[in-house]
């Protein structure tokens, strides 16, 4: 029986050292499932997490705007002029943008890594106290005293008589939590004050120098305003009364103007003289959806072009970049970095900068692209025509 009961006992304990294994390895087995159910669930809650963080991330803007490389596009097939006066164009002049955005917590550190793009503090763009908001209106207002100027500089190039008056006080900027927030926009000019006509800026600053804070001031407004696409429109002529307040601490209190002391009242405007011109035949430059002054010297060149045979840039495609004046001064701008990368992309061979401008871009061309520096649309010309372009000789305007 022992013997017998020997294997029996064995095979007893084995059996019951079988089941114990089982037990641990199912259960095991079982923590093993709950922790791979388990995990599925994390990874889905952490890529949520993830994707919310990035959400209010990229909604989050900081005290920052980037500049990147726009594009270089030909002014030709933006101007009209009337049949008679256009001449098919030989060539080409390229006009230079870049792309403006606000710099978010999400795209700060890319945007500062970029070797092309250029991160600009706020307060270079507008002033203190006026809402960037403000910023597409502004930039659409200065491309139309841009698209004034050029005209004008061209036209008395070739010869033309391009008379100006003085028409009011055009309204640059609107700042926050001022009287005339809300009330007055960018583009708008301000004919007369308390009945009182102000065509000029210094105008308009000596009839509200005769006020005081808390008194009512009456303004006889151009209800000009932007279509989404950076068209002036313009409006009928209102009245708005406003209340001036007392001018704020650290708002500098000298008017610009001799003989003009600055008014005691603030109604929270940056305004300057809008200057009108009248011109011998019709021209219109389509800018759709470009703002800025900078393509100024770009505009003029193409539109003597346009008006002067086609010849003008030598058959090459030559880009240009700077302010411009009636008088046909040219000006510093920004972005010159970036509007050099987009001019290279164009095939461009030429391209003219304001001499501040001319390190930088010459920083970032390359052999095949030559940079010069313009000050005057005298010396752009006289440049193209050493490079072979027919410039039309100057004639003095009567």
């Amino acid at each position: 029986d022992g013997d017998a009961g020997s294997p029996g006992g064995v095979g007893s304990m084995g059996g019951s050292s079988t089941t114990v294994t089982s037990m641990a390895e199912a259960q095991s087995q079982s923590r093993v499932s709950r922790r791979s159910r388990r995990l599925p669930r994390v990874a889905v809650i952490a890529v949520v997490l993830i994707v919310v963080a990035l959400a209010v991330a990229s909604r989050i803007n900081l005290n920052y705007y980037v500049l990147s490389p726009g594009a270089a596009q030909s002014v030709g097939p933006l101007i009209k002029v009337p049949p008679e006066r256009a001449h098919r164009v030989h060539g080409s002049v390229l006009l230079t943008d870049v792309f403006l955005g606000p710099v978010t917590a999400l795209s700060y550190v890319p945007d500062l890594l970029s070797g092309d793009d250029q991160l600009v503090p706020t307060n270079e763009l507008v002033a203190n106290g006026i809402p960037t908001s403000e910023l597409t209106a502004q930039g659409y207002l200065e491309m139309v005293q841009a698209k004034a100027a050029a005209e004008t500089a061209a036209l008395r190039r070739l010869g033309y008589h391009v008379p100006e008056h003085d028409s009011g006080a055009v309204v640059e900027a609107v700042g926050s939590n001022t009287p005339a927030f809300g009330v007055l926009k960018v583009a708008q000019v301000i004919a007369a004050v308390n009945g009182v006509s102000t065509p000029t800026l210094c105008a308009f600053v000596g009839q509200l120098a005769r006020l005081d804070p808390g008194q009512q001031v009456t303004l006889s407004i151009d209800q000009n305003h932007f279509k989404p696409d950076g068209t002036l429109v313009h409006g009928l002529v209102v009245t708005k009364t406003l209340r001036l307040i007392k001018r704020p601490a650290g708002v500098p209190a000298y008017s610009g103007c001799a003989g003009v002391r600055s008014s005691r009242g603030f109604l929270g405007l940056s305004v300057q003289t809008q200057q009108d011109f009248t011109y011998p035949f019709p021209i219109t430059i389509n800018t759709a959806d470009i703002g800025g002054p900078s393509a100024g010297l770009a505009m003029t060149l193409g539109l003597i072009n346009t008006l002067s045979g086609g010849h003008v840039t030598g058959g090459r495609a030559i880009a240009a970049t700077g302010t411009i004046d009636p008088l046909g001064n040219v000006g510093d701008v920004g972005g010159v970095a970036q509007k050099t990368i987009a001019v290279e992309r164009s095939g461009a061979t030429v391209f003219l900068v304001p001499p501040p401008e001319l390190g930088i871009a010459r920083s970032k061309a390359t052999a095949s692209l030559h940079v010069y520096a313009v000050s005057t649309l005298a010396q752009a010309l006289s440049i193209l025509k050493k490079l072979g372009g027919h410039v039309p000789p100057a004639v003095p305007t009567h």
